[in-house]
């Protein structure tokens, strides 16, 4: 997946929002809350966040480290990106807008329309 596509994956999921952040990095948003993060300089990388559960593995899988300031969040960085198959990388990304959003109140989730 290369960036043009992460962005037009993450911006079709309902409610999502894009905003520069730290002055290079791009964030994806739904209710103000980040759920996948690239880097806008340098090589391609990405973090998301991840189950409790399959933090531990995905975090020392080859192409992937837990990610800087976010690791106590079970977050994850993939470092290399030929390390996982676009649709891998989908699964993914929905997997933490799924989480993220899981988090949202109630009434929030409904002014969004995301219940």
């Amino acid at each position: 997946m290369i960036p043009e596509s992460l962005r037009k994956f993450c911006l079709s999921l309902p409610a999502v929002t894009e905003d520069v952040k730290w002055g290079a990095d791009l964030c994806f948003c739904i209710g103000e809350k980040m759920f996948c993060v690239t880097s806008l300089e340098g090589s391609f990388k990405l973090s998301f966040k991840v189950p409790d559960e399959d933090y531990e593995e995905l975090s020392v899988r080859e192409g992937f480290e837990p990610a800087p300031y976010m690791a106590r969040n079970k977050w994850v960085l993939l470092s290399n990106p030929a390390k996982v198959k676009p649709k891998e990388l989908e699964s993914y990304i929905r997997q933490s807008y799924e989480l993220i959003k899981s988090k949202l109140t109630k009434k929030l989730r409904k002014e969004l329309g995301v219940e």
